[in-house]
Order: structure tokens, then C-alpha cells, then sequence
């Protein structure tokens, strides 16, 4: 072992977006072996694409079917031909580090059932991500407002507040009066209402996270109170709102939670790039150039784009390297496509500032998974750097200093990490 991948294996993670369940969750699922693996995950979706029934990809992942072998074997044959996908390289780490598995079949998995009980113990979810996956945090999106200090390691687990149904001029006005007790009837009352969520969750958040590349385009176009009200209010009547309407209202909202994101000092995550699941994705719409006419308008917010906006990665690099408020975030992206992580982070070391770039987000529902997704980051970061100094464009030393930047220096400097912290414990005092 080099002393550049024993530096990359020792050095903890910052981890900057998971999906994780919450203790209660997990005990109320009682996951088992294989939903524990492939459930939520990003690899069923390679099976569907590689030829298995819809229907057994959704019996795979069902741990009330106490048939493990017979949910296994219906997708065995779709499992052959992508358990190599950076998704497949993932699950098999996972497997193999959390469960002992050399390889996943029907027997191993019927083997590793014993180990459930034992996996799912109160702290679980902290021993996997700590100990074992060596994460010395994670910050997670569970697409609510709130950001709840976690009973377990409120040190640890830390928020988003989720942005994403105001971007997609969602106006729930029942749920926004539940909330913050303020009823939207125009814009200057839902101006309000957007700004007492910031002041009741912010200082307990990590960031702000918005993935509506999923439903909606990432262009935005800046829009007055005048464009805006009687889209608003045909809503509130409860009317059909068109596309053009919802762009419209979606973009004013967006705006104004730029705004309220920089006065609470919280950085704005974008999803750019490839969508998970299957059959549906318009790629186009995705595309991280499409956020230039928002980074300019807002010079001083702080924007972390997420996933390496595979497959337009050039086109962050672009942004990173001209934008001095744009912070790249490479979650998930280690596992869509990892040579083009690896090949990636070597084009980012010779063309942006190297403080400005994020190696880690598991992106996954079970701690289980994000340990084999942060193994997989250690090693295609390593085989990265590796790559530099065998090449003779960086030192080792240059090399290990260069990751303890990306795997968790970097992070420090962009999230206020100690004050978040600071505020749960404070929020925990004043619960009890």
C-alpha cells in the first residue's frame, strides 16, 4: 500500500448528501438483507434497464417476502449483467465490507440474513457510518423544512432545508400555515411565510437543497412581483396552473429562497445532470449552464452543484472555474460513472481551484449502502491521484494534501459545521 491511499483510507469523509433513514424508520422497516442492499438504491434501476420484470425489482427489495432466495434468483440474470456499473461496484463493496460476501447469490444472501438482527441494533446507523465507512458526518435531505437534531448524534446527522416544492411553484398553503402559522393569501404574505420557515429551521440546518431537475428545467429567468401575483392566486383558487405558470411562480420562489439562504449564511444545492430511475429522464433540462443567469444575478450566495452534472461535467468545470460562488459536489457521481470521476477530478487539479471541489455523498437511504459508496470513492480517488504523481504532476506529499482537501477540508470552510451543531445542541436544552 502507497502511502497516498493509506493517507486516502485513514482520512475521514465529509459526507455532503445522503438520504439516510432515521432510527425510527429503520426500526419500523426492519430492512433485511436485500432491501437492505438493493432497496432505494440506484441499482434496481440498472436491473430494469438491463432486462428484469419491473414487477420482481419491486419483489427484490420487499422485506415482508421472507422468500430472500426467490426474490434473488428473479433478478439473477439482470444482476450478471450489471453488477460491474459503478452502481453494481457500490452494492458489491457494501455487501462484501458490512455483510462478508464475496460475491452476491442466493445462498450468500439466504446466508446473510443472520447478520440482520444484529445490523439493525440501536447506534447502528452511527457504527456503520463512523466506524466502519470511517464518514465523520453526513448532511442529509429528507425533502422536508424542518431540521430536527437526531437523538442518536445530533453532532452527526445534520439537515438540508428542502426547497423543492417552492421551485416547482408548489404553494401549499395548508401545510405553510401548519408550519409557521402565517396565512398565504398574495405575495407579500408568502414572502412572509418563506421567511419565518429560514428563521424557525435555519439555524439548525446545514444547508438548503433543491432537486428540481428532476420535474422541471434547471434555466431560470428572473420574474417581478407584477409576472407573479396572478399566478399565485389562480393557485390559491385552486385553478390548473400551465407550464409557463408554474416556471413562472417556481422561478419567484426560487429566487427569494437564494435570498433567505445568503442572509442565514447557508449554501444553495442544485442537482445537475443525470436523474435516477428509468424510462423518463430529460436529460437536457438538467444542464448546469443553464444556472448562469441565477450565479450571476446572486454573487453573493453560495452554490454547490451536485453530482458532477454528469454527463455535462465540462460544463461545471466551466462554472467553477469562472464563478467564484460555485462549489462542485462529485456525491453520487463516483457511482453513475467512475472512470469519468477519476478522469474528472485529474481535469479539475489542472484547470479550477482545488478548494472548490466536494469528493463525497453516498446519496443512499440505508447507512449500509453509503459504506460501500465511500469505499468506492476512496478507491477511484486514489487511483485519480495515483495517476498525478505516476505521471509526475504532483508529489505524493502534494497528492495526500490535495485529497484531505476534497475529503473533508474544503467542506469546513463553505457549511458552518460547529455553529449548526451549536444551534441542535442548544435546540435539545430547550426541548427537554
Amino acid at each position: 500500500m502507497t502511502d497516498l491511499e493509506h493517507h486516502i483510507r485513514q482520512t475521514p469523509l465529509a459526507d455532503t448528501h445522503e438520504h439516510i433513514s432515521s432510527a425510527a424508520e429503520v426500526a419500523d422497516k426492519s430492512p433485511d438483507v436485500l432491501q437492505t442492499l438493493f432497496g432505494g438504491t440506484y441499482i434496481t434501476a440498472d436491473l430494469v434497464v438491463a432486462g428484469a420484470d419491473p414487477q420482481a425489482v419491486e419483489r427484490l427489495v420487499d422485506s415482508s417476502d421472507h422468500d430472500v432466495r426467490g426474490r434473488f434468483n428473479a433478478i439473477s440474470d439482470a444482476w450478471q449483467h450489471c453488477q460491474h456499473t459503478g452502481y453494481g461496484e457500490g452494492l458489491r463493496l457494501a455487501a462484501k465490507l458490512v455483510y462478508g460476501m464475496e460475491e452476491i447469490s442466493a445462498e450468500a444472501v439466504e446466508t446473510a440474513r443472520a447478520r440482520d438482527a444484529e445490523l439493525w441494533q440501536p447506534r447502528a446507523r452511527l457504527r456503520l457510518l463512523r466506524e466502519m465507512a470511517n464518514i465523520e458526518y453526513v448532511q442529509i435531505d429528507d425533502a422536508t423544512w424542518p431540521c430536527k437534531a437526531d437523538p442518536e448524534a445530533p453532532e452527526f446527522f445534520l439537515s438540508d432545508i428542502s426547497w423543492v416544492s417552492f421551485v416547482n411553484g408548489q404553494i401549499d398553503a395548508e401545510a405553510i400555515h401548519a408550519e409557521v402559522g402565517v396565512d398565504v393569501y398574495d405575495l407579500e404574505s408568502l414572502r412572509e411565510a418563506m421567511t419565518g420557515i429560514f428563521a424557525k429551521h435555519a439555524p439548525c440546518a446545514i444547508g438548503v437543497k433543491s432537486p428540481h431537475a428532476y420535474t422541471r428545467t434547471l434555466r431560470w429567468k428572473d420574474r417581478s412581483d407584477a409576472d407573479v401575483e396572478g399566478v399565485l392566486q389562480r393557485q390559491l383558487a385552486g385553478h390548473e396552473l400551465t407550464d409557463d405558470d408554474r416556471l413562472c411562480l417556481g422561478d419567484w420562489c426560487w429566487a427569494r429562497g437564494i435570498e433567505l439562504a445568503t442572509q442565514h449564511n447557508l449554501p444553495f444545492k442544485h442537482h445537475t445532470g443525470y436523474c435516477a430511475g428509468h424510462s423518463e429522464m430529460v436529460l437536457e433540462r438538467t444542464r448546469p449552464a443553464h444556472l448562469c443567469p441565477l450565479l450571476v444575478k446572486y454573487p453573493q450566495a453560495q452554490f454547490v452543484l451536485m453530482h458532477c452534472g454528469y454527463p455535462y461535467g465540462g460544463e461545471l468545470l466551466a462554472l467553477a472555474k469562472h464563478f467564484p460562488n460555485v462549489f462542485i459536489d462529485l456525491c453520487w457521481a463516483w457511482s453513475i460513472d467512475p472512470f469519468n470521476l477519476c478522469d474528472f477530478v485529474r481535469r479539475w487539479i489542472h484547470t479550477a481551484p482545488v478548494n472548490k471541489l466536494f469528493a463525497f455523498g453516498g446519496d443512499a437511504c440505508w447507512a449500509a449502502q453509503s459504506v460501500g459508496y465511500a469505499a468506492q470513492c476512496r478507491r477511484w480517488l486514489t487511483r485519480a491521484l495515483q495517476a498525478e504523481v505516476d505521471e509526475r504532476l504532483l508529489s505524493e506529499k502534494q497528492a495526500m494534501e490535495l485529497a484531505t482537501l476534497v475529503m473533508r477540508e474544503n467542506q469546513r470552510d463553505v457549511f458552518d459545521l460547529e455553529g449548526t451543531r451549536a444551534a441542535l445542541h442548544a435546540s435539545m436544552k430547550e426541548a427537554s
